[in-house]
């Protein structure tokens, strides 16, 4: 494997307008792809929206959502993947031919779809359907894997996915400044962005306390460390349909540290450049070689009583 130059996106969509999102899309991947960006990856629902999709009734998700790959907007990020000659990874939401709902996130390239990953653990809106597997695709050489936001924190699929072959996993979010019954945890007040011009200081305090970033590194770094992979976050910034959100989007390497991130207070866009020997200098991977499948594999294939409906409040 080559060297491989990934930017990472943050941006402020418009509740259910694709047409506003996908611009915003294309001026950030063409200036990424000038940056010498190969991939770049946007947030979890990037096309589409996201948290305005809790009030939808079935038939408003169905026209909202695209069949993949005939949709328009499947078509339109493979016209921009063309223009920029970049790959570009983003998210929306999806039908089937028998009306069946799903939370997608897709890989485009000039040739059309690359890969199509369905979340696992969606919650957003009831008429959503899980998804049923893992999704293992190839960019420039690199295993790649798609995990979407609450997938995430089941710890197993993201080791599932590494044990697959990921050398890469894209992990598109919507997620922080929301309550919880984690200490620290709540809303964001949406006059802090308002303001932010005026007052960037005291809205970079709610970004980056426990509503926000703090909690995000208590788990995203280790992820990237226990697997020996690298980790491209992806989450929107500014108001997403009645809340806001804190972007942060960052790449981390296998050693569980930063490489890059999004600090700014707007739509903005990271580069950087991920080298294969640390897939095998880090300690995951020797942590992995280590494995005794035989002491846990009935444990941890066990079923239970699944709490997939309320887990994501806690």
């Amino acid at each position: 494997m080559e060297n491989l130059k990934i930017a990472t996106a943050q941006f402020e969509h418009k509740s259910g307008d694709k047409h506003y999102n996908l611009s915003v899309i294309d001026e950030l991947a063409g200036k990424a792809s000038k940056d010498g960006a190969q991939v770049i990856a946007f947030h979890e629902c990037s096309v589409t929206g996201y948290t305005f999709a809790r009030n939808l009734s079935k038939t408003q998700m169905l026209e909202l959502a695209e069949l993949i790959p005939s949709g328009e907007s499947i078509l339109a990020l493979k016209a921009i993947a063309a223009k920029h000659n970049i790959a570009v990874l983003a998210g929306l939401f999806e039908k089937d031919e028998a009306g069946n709902l799903f939370k997608a996130y897709v890989c485009i390239d000039k040739s059309g779809l690359v890969a199509k990953f369905r979340k696992l653990h969606p919650f957003i809106n009831p008429f959503l359907t899980p998804g049923d597997e893992y999704c293992i695709f190839e960019l420039y050489g690199w295993k790649c894997g798609i995990l979407i936001c609450y997938d995430n924190n089941i710890i197993e699929n993201v080791r599932a996915t590494k044990l697959l072959g990921a050398a890469i996993i894209f992990m598109p979010h919507v997620t922080m400044c929301t309550p919880s019954t984690r200490p620290g945890a709540g809303f964001v007040n949406p006059a802090l962005w308002e303001n932010r011009a005026n007052d960037p200081t005291s809205l970079r305090l709610e970004f980056e306390g426990m509503k926000g970033r703090d909690w995000l590194m208590k788990w995203l770094p280790a992820r990237a460390y226990d697997n020996a992979i690298y980790t491209v976050f992806a989450n929107p910034i500014g108001m997403d349909d009645d809340q806001l959100k804190n972007g942060c989007s960052m790449i981390i390497d296998p050693f569980g540290d930063v490489l890059t991130e999004c600090k700014t207070l707007g739509d903005a866009y990271v580069i950087a450049v991920l080298t294969p020997e640390k897939l095998i200098q880090a300690g995951g991977h020797r942590y992995i070689q280590a494995r005794r499948p035989e002491l846990y594999k009935d444990i941890i294939g066990s079923p239970h009583q699944s709490e997939q409906k309320v887990a994501w409040l806690i």
